[in-house]
């Protein structure tokens, strides 16, 4: 069976350490342990990294600590995913101000992956997102359709 490819965003990787939501939280690690299984292939990108970079000392070498523990395969941000991203904007798919939301949509489409993973309900994983990106994307010619997911929806429990 063809392993899954799936585009990680920074709330993936935050909600490992969620003191304050433990039951994403718990999903959450489920979903990391989950990763042993080698159903998947997981990816992040430089945006990834900056958001970390972005967050206090403490959660930031928390974070890094984590990626090291399961190394994703790290994708590029090139000129056709900023481009991507500013028409995901132009098109009222994501807010301007949450240009990071924009690229990591872009990114998981431009690199054809079968879903990205987040927590974040509001611009990423939700049906209306996903429609809205699934007419952009056609209309810019990326044809295979990126799921936008959270963690339960690839958890392998069996």
């Amino acid at each position: 069976m063809k392993k899954l490819r799936l585009y990680l965003d920074t709330s993936v990787w935050n909600f490992y350490y969620a003191d304050d939501a433990p039951e994403k939280k718990e999903v959450t690690r489920c979903f990391f342990k989950n990763l042993k299984s080698g159903h998947y292939h997981i990816y992040s990108s430089s945006v990834v990294v900056r958001e970390i970079e972005n967050a206090d000392k403490k959660t930031a070498s928390d974070l890094v600590s984590l990626i090291k523990m399961y190394p994703p395969t790290m994708l590029d941000v090139t000129g056709e995913i900023d481009e991507l991203a500013d028409v995901y904007i132009a098109e009222a798919v994501v807010p301007e101000k949450k240009r990071d939301d924009a690229l990591h949509i872009a990114i998981a489409t431009v690199y054809e992956m079968d879903a990205l993973v987040s927590w974040n309900y509001k611009h990423l994983a939700n049906l209306s997102k996903k429609e809205k990106v699934r007419a952009v994307s056609i209309l810019q010619g990326y044809l295979k359709e990126l799921e936008m997911i959270t963690h339960m929806e690839v958890i392998d429990d069996e």
